[in-house]
């Protein structure tokens, strides 16, 4: 099993930008798919991309699609969410998952 450690988030104004950062343990996180989930109180956890293990053609949500983009790094065991023009509605805690593991997650919190 893939231990995760995500980290990264913060708080930023409207329009600002973050990049959170999932790290995994072992040589199975860099051939696993990483999925980047997030959940805002009151909410349904919500997908919002993964990246296979070679990190080409990664696919996202259409809620953040041009917005988000996922990359990794496999000689750092890393999977990264680039988070652009970010609006208050993107608060949440951010989560990263691969296989059956998830991390802590890390709340990203964005004012107006």
């Amino acid at each position: 099993q893939v231990q995760l450690v995500e980290s990264g988030g913060g708080l930023v104004q409207a329009g600002g930008s973050l990049r959170l950062s999932c790290v995994g343990s072992g040589r199975i996180f860099s051939d696993s798919t990483v999925g980047w989930y997030r959940q805002a109180p009151g909410k349904e956890r919500e997908f919002l991309g993964a990246i296979n293990w070679s990190g080409s053609s990664p696919n996202y949500a259409n809620s953040v699609k041009g917005r988000f983009t996922i990359s990794r790094d496999n000689a750092k065991n890393t999977v990264y969410l680039q988070m652009n023009n970010l609006k208050p509605e993107d608060t949440a805690v951010y989560f990263c998952s691969a296989g059956i593991s998830w991390g802590q997650g890390t709340q990203v919190t964005v004012s107006s």
